[in-house]
This record gives structure tokens, sequence and C-alpha cells, in this order.
């Protein structure tokens, strides 16, 4: 397979017929946001659909533009995510995705891809009623401590966050957010 041969593929399959292949070929830029509008199209699509998403993410992390291919893979784990109906829905259909981040060669970006998938399992479990303990909230990123603090509506987690948060705008969205509730 070429990389035209991808981009190609991945557009027709998305519908998407506005995005100039050769110039995507050529600019990795233009690339990464024919990826985002592949990715956002096919997080759209009914959950029984999921299966392709494999194929998808494979054929994107084909790019030798690792960044913009990692970028693409993020932005469909999020969008997976936040549709999911639990953790254990988001846990297999993450299972499928994860071997294929071993076609990444930069060990950073194949970690960074599965702490966010890690991050949304925790999320999700936490929207499903687990209180987690310090140790556990330790375990997820700042970024996800951050949403957490930003979204959760349990004064459990927010008093959690409140305490533990590794940095201190967390920590204190959190105590503010669980002040403004108890009101």
């Amino acid at each position: 397979m070429t990389l035209r041969t991808d981009v190609a593929a991945l557009l027709a399959g998305a519908g998407i017929v506005d995005v100039d292949v050769d110039e995507a070929v050529a600019d990795d830029h233009v690339r990464t946001s024919a990826y985002l509008r592949v990715v956002s199209v096919t997080a759209s699509s009914p959950s029984r659909d999921r299966d392709r998403d494999r194929a998808i993410v494979a054929t994107i992390l084909r790019d030798p533009d690792e960044m913009g291919a990692k970028t693409a893979v993020v932005a469909l784990v999020d969008e997976i995510a936040v549709k999911a109906t639990g953790p254990a829905e988001f846990r297999r259909w993450s299972a499928g995705l994860l071997p294929e981040t071993d076609r990444l060669k930069t060990e950073g970006f194949r970690e960074f891809i599965r702490r966010r998938v890690h991050d949304w399992l925790f999320h999700l479990s936490v929207e499903d009623g687990h209180v987690p303990t310090p140790a556990e909230l330790a375990q997820v990123t700042d970024w996800m401590q951050r949403h957490l603090a930003e979204q959760s509506t349990s004064p459990a987690v927010l008093a959690l966050l409140a305490e533990s948060a590794h940095t201190r705008k967390t920590r204190n969205i959190a105590k503010n957010r669980a002040g403004n509730r108890s009101r």
C-alpha cells in the first residue's frame, strides 16, 4: 500500500470528497486535517460499525508522519470514549485498537495512546459510580484529573480531587465546584 492509496481509501470510505488527495499526500498538515475529518465521520457511525475502526486506525498508523497519525488516533479514542455506554464497552473496543499502536516507532506516541485509553477507562468507571481511591487517582494524567474536576457531578469525586489532584489548579477547580454544589 502506498500513502496515496491509503489516504484516498480513507477519504472515500468516509465519504469525504472535497480533499485533494495529492495535496494531502504532499502536506502532512493537510493529511492530518483529513485524518481528523475521517475520524469524526468514523466516530459518528453507528456502534455496530465499530469493527471497521481497527482497520482505519491501522491505515492511519502506516503514515510516515507519526505525530499526525497519533493525533488522529487520539481524537478517535476521545470521540469513541465520549459515546461509550460504559467502561466494559470501551474496554472491548480499545482492546481491538491497542495492538495497532505497535505500528508506531516512537514509544512515547504508543504510550500516549495507551495512557489516553487508561484515562478514559478510569473516567467511564467513575461515571458508572466508582469512587476512586487516592492511589487510583494518582494513576491518571493531569489532563484527566482536570477533566473530571470540570465535569464530575459526584460530591465524593470532587472532594477527592480537591484533596488529592496533582495540580493546584485542578484541586481549586474541584474545590470550587464542590462548594458550589453544596449551596
